[in-house]
């Protein structure tokens, strides 16, 4: 092979090497690796097999498959023995660098010894002292040896002189030393001193290839322990997403699945499990497979624990598995795998830290975190439970306690009368209680109670109470209408509404059992307004007022402390609040509404007035006062308090959350949309309420800059959002915003596929606003990818979209963008040149239009100016490196040319388009420069300069500026000087 063909083909296997370290982590990339290796073999290039060897070394070091990377550098180190002339500067620091993952990569394979470590660590301080290099490094290595053995003392000895030590080129990056650092500090118990040690890692100003992903997972169980859980909940949604592709990160993988374990979070849990099966089996890692292997045990014993040991679950390939099944087999796994461990290294360490991961208990009972997922368990029952006293009371002091709760409307009186009939079996008891017993059982049954309320009213007339026994059959009669038998209803209230009228003008009964019955007619007449028919709705409503006002005439100054008496005096408020909604008198409507409410709270009821707010709430949005609806939502929430059923509370949160966030409230807006997605799951509308809450957390955490965690979310609440059941405009904006996550994150291929999809559905609308602004966000996202024919073509689309529009804006910023990507085509200056002259004249077109006011005229101005300064740009770096001199200087000055025209226009705005001015001067000043004339740009710089005398140091740009003006101006004034 000649010096030539052997030089070409040496630069394709470094191409080819370059490509595949792109790759994903994995198998395939591995066995590319090895490929690569053997045509380097043949080129007859020591270097070419020394660059193969390090690529094949560093692609097992990420992977799955860390055990093969030994023997490349065994070979590696004898090359380096017997030829060191044959590295190059590059591959001589990259030999001695992957020393350290030798070292402490022998910890994580149980079959090498320990004293062949100890072997290698004290080869690694040989030689590099030899290659004179800071002691920091070995130990590091050192105290990794110690504190995985169990040795703390060494290991503390080893940290000290670590951080001691200084840093050179062989330390790790700044990311790695402080991950392990601050995870050692975690295990010594000292969490603050940990998340201390993470923080410049999880604020992003140290990074590398895994790290902030590792640091994100350690952070989770220090920040639970501590009770951080807004940042425990923001560090999985984070870090989660940045290890689920990474397949040399089981560790870290663990550490979520762990996180979801000790926080509730059971069945996000098992979904991590499914995503990762080759996880239960891959052997290349032992060590990060005992971690995986003992928080799958902690994860099905916590299952098991629940009562649900018979749940498939995910698991190793080639059977199903239970929970119950599958804990006994981690367990087993992890256990074999640490003995392993202690066996080579001697002591117990391992043994006891797998045991001691394997026996935790939960640290918070559940921490919601904003992404789907179904229960394991059954939510639990909202009302607090019954008083408990040390032992069981007998059947007179249950009857007592079941007769005040029932007499002050407590929300679990029914249960306290369930309580007592199951205390009363084979007892005999007097008829009063046995109409009580009745009449609330049939109330816990609705409409299903018929026959007991007819029993319970048999009761108290035996009992000697005929306006109760009444009472009970017009509840009777309620039930029917709750049925929607509204007219056997009326009917079946008609008898005992009469009776009570009766007995009440002749002393015969009280106000309590009259009341009754004749709210139990106004509920009836109610549901009739409900179910009206157009024609009726006049006479109903007439029917129903004069109900709801017989109430009040009865009741109202005769309430003393009964509380039942001041409830039915504020149900009829509300129910005279709603007729006068269903009658169009909205104010009258929220007053009456208000005054219910407070009627309710003055009694001690506030659970009551839940309903009442919220309908408030509506009213008051309707109305237009933001106040207003967020107080009565926020007085909802909090009376409502652990009476609340699940499906309510997720209702109001979400309400709130829209409210807040129409403020700019988002932090708080955030959190209600994560509580109401919470709630919505409890109360198993999940797909429904909890996609929609998920949508709007994702909306509110985008707006916060939380870009990786409102991607976890709106990706989880996609699955379950419809067109048909939450519109078509809820999907389009979650892939919108999706979309801008994606892409804030780098993700660009992503995100163009998300705001492709959303343009696809926005497409078939008839206002195209949103389309054509889609298409030019999916162009952006695909020129970003890499895929500039994609890129051309969607932008093309957008340009249409723009035209027909008449949207001069969108459209020149789509021929511009085309024009970039055309210049970086091959061949392309040409079509570059064409479209930002097309450009141009769309402005110019736009701006001959007399039809525009004058603030639309100015932007139009502002726009054709940034045309010229770009134009000009864009044809400065069109010049090939290879033109001859004159072709050069003939595309500089058409650059110029255009940039000067940039600087004209901007002056036409006066101050609001100096920045903009000032720029395309400078610009203007270096290509006068560029040409050889030096005057010109001095010119420009003093100009500049003139341009900001009169403002303060204040502004940044004005600043920077005036900086790049005095420097050229330095720069020109010595080249006129030295042309003189």
């Amino acid at each position: 092979m000649s010096t030539v063909d052997g030089s070409a083909a040496f630069d394709a296997l470094r191409r080819a090497m370059a490509e595949n370290a792109e790759e994903p982590e994995g198998p395939a990339r591995n066995a590319r690796a090895e490929q690569l290796l053997a045509e380097a073999e043949k080129l007859n290039i020591p270097l070419a097999v020394i660059e193969a060897l390090g690529h094949q070394l560093k692609v097992y070091n990420y992977s799955s498959e860390k055990a093969k990377m030994f023997v490349p550098f065994v070979r590696l180190l004898r090359m380096w023995d017997e030829r060191p002339e044959d590295f190059d500067e590059y591959e001589t620091h990259s030999l001695h660098w992957v020393f350290k993952w030798m070292t402490t990569g022998m910890l994580d394979q149980p079959h090498i010894p320990l004293a062949a470590m100890e072997k290698w660590l004290g080869e690694m301080e040989h030689r590099y002292r030899l290659a004179g290099h800071s002691e920091r490094a070995v130990r590091s290595a050192e105290y990794s040896v110690a504190a995985h053995v169990g040795d703390v003392e060494r290991a503390e000895r080893a940290y000290a002189a670590w951080l001691a030590a200084d840093r050179d080129s062989m330390a790790d990056c700044h990311a790695c030393e402080l991950h392990e650092q601050g995870w050692w500090q975690s295990q010594r118990g000292r969490d603050e001193e940990a998340l201390d040690l993470w923080a410049p890692v999880l604020e992003g100003e140290f990074t590398c290839a895994h790290e902030p992903h590792a640091v994100l997972a350690s952070s989770l169980k220090p920040l639970l322990r501590l009770g951080r859980l807004d940042e425990a909940r923001a560090n999985h949604l984070r870090g989660f997403r940045l290890v689920r592709a990474m397949e040399s990160m089981r560790g870290a993988y663990a550490d979520h699945v762990e996180f979801c374990a000790l926080s509730g979070n059971e069945a996000r849990a098992l979904e991590l499990l499914a995503e990762r099966p080759a996880y239960f089996t891959d052997d290349g890692h032992p060590r990060s497979l005992l971690d995986f292997t003992a928080v799958v045990a902690l994860l099905m014993d916590r299952l098991t624990g629940l009562g649900l040991g018979e749940r498939p679950v995910p698991g190793p390939a080639g059977r199903s598995w239970t929970a119950a099944e599958l804990a006994v087999h981690a367990r087993g796994e992890a256990l074999a795998l640490a003995a392993r461990f202690d066996e080579r290294n001697g002591t117990s360490h391992v043994g006891e830290r797998t045991r001691a991961r394997m026996a935790q208990r939960p640290l918070v009972e559940r921490l919601p975190l904003g992404v789907r997922a179904a229960r394991t368990v059954a939510a639990p029952v909202p009302a607090p439970a019954a008083p408990v006293t040390a032992r069981e009371p007998d059947l007179p002091a249950l009857v007592a306690e079941a007769r005040r709760l029932s007499d002050t409307l407590r929300p679990n009186a029914v249960e306290a009368w369930a309580a007592v009939a199951r205390a009363a079996e084979g007892v005999r008891l007097d008829p009063r209680d046995r109409a009580e017993i009745a009449d609330h059982e049939a109330m816990d049954l609705g409409p299903a109670g018929l026959e007991l309320f007819e029993r319970a009213a048999e009761l108290y007339a035996e009992a000697g109470d005929p306006g109760e026994a009444l009472a009970a059959r017009a509840r009777a009669a309620y039930v029917r209408a709750l049925a929607g038998e509204v007219d056997a209803a009326l009917a079946a209230v008609a008898g005992p509404y009469d009776e009570v009228l009766a007995l009440y003008s002749a002393d015969d009964t009280g106000v309590r059992q009259t009341a009754s019955v004749l709210m139990s007619r106004a509920r009836i007449l109610m549901r009739r307004v409900q179910r009206v028919h157009e024609g009726d709705e006049e006479a109903f409503l007439t029917d129903a007022e004069s109900a709801v006002r017989e109430v009040l005439a009865l009741v109202e100054g005769r309430t003393g402390d009964d509380v039942r008496l001041a409830a039915r005096v504020a149900e009829a408020q509300a129910m005279l609040a709603e007729l006068a909604e269903r009658a169009g008198d909205l104010p009258v409507a929220a007053e009456l509404f208000t005054t219910a409410a407070a009627g309710f709270v003055a009694a001690g009821l506030p659970w009551f007035a839940v309903e009442y707010e919220a309908r408030l709430a509506g009213l008051l949005h309707h109305l237009g006062d933001a106040d207003g609806t967020e107080r009565a939502l926020r007085a909802a929430l909090e009376h409502g308090g652990p009476h609340l059923e699940a499906v309510g509370r997720a209702q109001l949160h979400l309400q709130l959350a829209e409210v807040v966030g129409g403020r700019g409230l988002d932090e708080e807006a955030a959190e209600h949309a994560l509580e109401a997605a919470h709630w919505a799951d409890e109360a198993g509308e999940g797909p429904t309420l909890g996609a929609l809450a998920r949508h709007q957390l994702g909306g509110f955490l985008l707006r916060l800059g939380r870009w990786a965690e409102a991607a976890e979310v709106l990706e989880s609440a996609l699955p379950d959002l419809s067109a048909e059941r939450h519109g078509e405009g809820t999907v389009v904006q979650t892939q919108w915003w999706l979309g801008d996550c994606l892409a804030e994150l780098g993700e660009h291929r992503a995100a163009a596929e998300r705001r492709l999809q959303a343009a696809e559905i926005a497409r078939h609308w008839p206002e195209q606003h949103d389309h054509a602004t889609l298409a030019h966000l999916a162009a952006e996202s695909l020129g970003a990818a890499g895929l500039a024919a994609e890129a051309d073509r969607a932008y093309a689309r957008a340009g249409a979209l723009w035209s027909e529009l008449g949207n001069v804006h969108g459209l020149v910023r789509s021929l511009r963008a085309r024009a970039w990507l055309a210049l970086r085509a091959q061949d392309g200056a040409d079509a570059a040149r064409e479209l930002m002259a097309e450009a141009v004249r769309a402005c110019e077109a736009a701006l001959g239009d007399a039809r525009a006011d004058e603030a639309a005229r100015q932007r139009l101005v502002g726009e054709l100016g940034h045309t010229h300064r770009q134009f000009g740009d864009l044809l400065a770096r069109s010049v090939p490196e290879d033109a001859e001199d004159d072709s050069i200087r003939a595309v500089l000055e058409e650059a110029l040319a255009e940039v000067v025209e940039a600087v004209v226009v901007f002056a036409s705005l006066g101050d609001d388009g100096r920045d903009a001015r000032t720029g395309a001067e400078l610009a203007a000043g270096w290509l006068a420069a560029d040409l050889s004339r030096p005057a010109e740009a001095a010119a420009r710089a003093r100009a500049v300069l003139d341009a900001y005398g009169d403002t303060d140091g204040a502004d940044a740009t004005a600043r920077a500026r005036r900086s790049e003006a005095e420097q050229m101006l330095g720069l020109m004034e010595g080249a006129e000087g030295r042309d003189g």
